[in-house]
C-alpha cells in the first residue's frame, strides 16, 4: 500500500467531478434535442464507466509511473507508448481552439454579443488568450492545482446547477418547449444516421476520465471506495450534462444555438425573464474564470508528456530544453504556434459553429485513438499486472465486458466523427469528410517519423 496521504470519500468524488464536468459541451449536445437523453446514457455505459474503471486499475498497477505512455508501453513496447502520448498531446492542440472559442464567445456578453459571429474577433481572442497563458507559464507563473480546481468548480458546477434550477422554474411556468419530450422522441432511429453524430458531442463531455484513476492509490479500501465514488460522480456528471443540455434545447430553437455562446444565450434569456439582467456580467465572468481554470490544468501536463518522450529519444534534443523553472519552453511555444494556426481554419469553414464542430470531431477522433490503445493494453496486461489495490469488478468476465464496452464506444465515436452533423452547416458533406480524414492523417503521421528517428538514432 502506498504511503501517500489519504483522501476522503467526499474529496474523491469532487476530484472526479472536477476532472470531467464542463459546461463547454452543453450547447453542442443541445443541438440534438430529445435523443440526447439516450446518447448520454449510452455514453456513460460504453465510455464513461469503462474508462474510469480501466484507468483506476492501470493507475493502481503503475503507481509511480502513471499515465498512458507507461500503460501502453508495458503492453506493446516503447513505440506504441510514444503513439499514445502523441495522440494525447496533439489532441489537446486541436481541442484548445474549441475551449478558447467558448471563452471568447462568452466574453462577448460583457460588451457586444453580436461578435459571436465575427471570425476576426474570434481568431484574435483565441490567439491572444492562449499566447498570454503561454507566456505566463514561460515566466514561471504558477497557480496551484487546488486553486484551479476551486476556479473550475465555481465557474462550472455552480453555473450548471443554476442553469438547471432556472430551467425548471421556466418549464413549470408553462413556457413552450422547443423540442418534444416523449418516449418516442428520446430513442433515435437507426435510419436517422446523422443523428448518431450526437456521440461526438456527448463523448466529448466524458473525456479526461483517465485522470481520475491516479487517485486510486490515495484512498483507503480502494476496491470498495473507488467504484462507489465513481458511481456517485458519474451520476452527478451525467445529471448536470444531461439536464444542462436539455435546458438549452427546450429554451432555444435549434437554429439559434451558438456553440460558442449558447450557454450565455440561455442565461441572458432567463435573466431577462426573471428581471435579473444585472447578473449577466457576473455569470459571464464566472464561466470564463471556470473555463480558464480548467484549461490551465491542461496547458502544462501534455507538454510535460511530450518532453518525456524527447528524453526517451523520440524527439531531437532541441525539444528537451527546459527553463530554470522546469518548464518545457520550446514545446510550449510550438503549442502556441499550432493553436494559432488551427484557429485560422475558421476562415475555411462556413461559420464559427462549423469551425467549433469540426475541431471537436477531429479532436475526439484523435483522443479516441489513444483510448483504444489504453483499452487494448488493459486487455493484454490483465494477467501479467502485479498485485494491486484495485481491480475491475466482476473478475475475468467483468474485465472483458468493460474493455469491450470501451472499445465499442471509442470506435463508434471515431466513425461518426466523419459524418457531417445534421444541425450545423459544415459545407459540402464530401469536403467535410475529406477535411476530417486529412486532419487525422496529417496529425497521426508524425508518429511514424518519431519512431523512425528513434530507430535510426539507436543504430548509429
Amino acid at each position: 500500500m502506498s504511503s501517500r496521504a489519504k483522501i476522503s470519500f467526499f474529496a474523491l468524488v469532487l476530484l472526479i467531478i472536477s476532472a470531467i464536468d464542463s459546461n463547454r459541451n452543453l450547447p453542442s449536445s443541445a443541438l440534438y434535442g430529445s435523443p440526447l437523453i439516450f446518447f448520454f446514457l449510452f455514453g456513460a455505459v460504453f465510455f464513461l464507466f469503462p474508462t474510469a474503471l480501466i484507468s483506476a486499475e492501470l493507475s493502481a498497477a503503475f503507481p509511480e509511473e502513471g499515465g498512458v505512455y507507461h500503460w501502453v508501453r508495458a503492453a506493446f513496447g516503447e513505440s506504441m507508448g510514444m503513439a499514445a502520448i502523441w495522440l494525447q498531446w496533439i489532441n489537446t492542440m486541436v481541442w484548445y481552439p474549441t475551449i478558447l472559442t467558448f471563452i471568447a464567445g462568452t466574453l462577448t456578453f460583457l460588451f457586444n454579443p453580436e461578435l459571436l459571429e465575427h471570425k476576426t474577433y474570434m481568431i484574435s481572442a483565441i490567439a491572444g488568450i492562449f499566447w498570454f497563458l503561454t507566456f505566463a507559464n514561460l515566466f514561471g507563473l504558477k497557480v496551484s492545482a487546488s486553486i484551479n480546481t476551486v476556479f473550475a468548480s465555481i465557474g462550472t458546477i455552480f453555473p450548471m446547477l443554476l442553469l438547471i434550477v432556472l430551467g425548471t422554474v421556466w418549464a413549470l411556468s408553462g413556457n413552450t418547449f422547443q423540442i418534444p419530450i416523449s418516449a418516442s422522441a428520446i430513442f433515435p432511429s437507426l435510419r436517422d444516421f446523422d443523428t448518431w453524430t450526437a456521440l461526438v458531442a456527448v463523448m466529448g463531455s466524458y473525456l479526461g476520465m483517465e485522470l481520475s484513476g491516479v487517485h486510486v492509490n490515495n484512498i483507503p479500501h480502494p476496491q470498495k471506495m473507488f467504484p462507489r465514488a465513481l458511481c456517485i460522480a458519474a451520476l452527478f456528471i451525467l445529471g448536470t450534462m444531461l439536464f444542462g443540455s436539455l435546458t438549452i434545447a427546450v429554451v432555444l430553437p435549434v437554429d439559434k444555438i451558438n456553440l460558442a455562446g449558447g450557454l450565455m444565450q440561455v442565461f441572458a434569456n432567463f435573466f431577462q425573464v426573471f428581471h435579473l439582467e444585472k447578473l449577466v456580467p457576473v455569470m459571464t465572468l464566472l464561466i470564463v474564470i471556470g473555463s480558464v481554470g480548467g484549461m490551465i490544468n491542461w496547458l502544462i501536463s501534455p507538454a510535460k508528456g511530450l518532453s518525456h518522450a524527447a528524453q526517451y529519444g523520440y524527439l531531437p534534443p532541441f525539444f528537451r530544453k527546459t527553463s530554470k523553472n522546469g518548464v518545457a519552453q520550446r514545446i510550449l511555444l510550438i503549442q502556441a504556434v499550432l493553436v494559432t494556426l488551427f484557429s485560422a481554419l475558421m476562415f475555411l469553414l462556413p461559420s464559427i459553429n462549423a469551425f467549433y464542430w469540426f475541431l471537436t470531431a477531429l479532436s475526439n477522433c484523435l483522443y479516441m485513438g489513444m483510448y483504444i490503445l489504453v483499452f487494448l493494453a488493459a486487455h493484454k496486461l490483465r494477467k501479467t499486472l502485479p498485485e494491486r489495490v484495485f481491480k475491475v469488478p466482476g473478475g475475468k468476465m467483468g474485465h472483458a465486458a468493460t474493455v469491450l464496452c470501451g472499445l465499442i464506444g471509442s470506435t463508434l465515436t471515431i466513425f461518426f466523427g466523419f459524418v457531417p452533423p445534421p444541425n450545423v452547416d459544415t459545407g459540402s458533406p464530401l469536403r467535410y469528410i475529406l477535411m476530417i480524414a486529412l486532419g487525422n492523417i496529417l496529425l497521426i503521421l508524425p508518429i511514424l517519423g518519431f519512431i523512425i528517428y528513434k530507430k535510426t538514432k539507436s543504430h548509429r
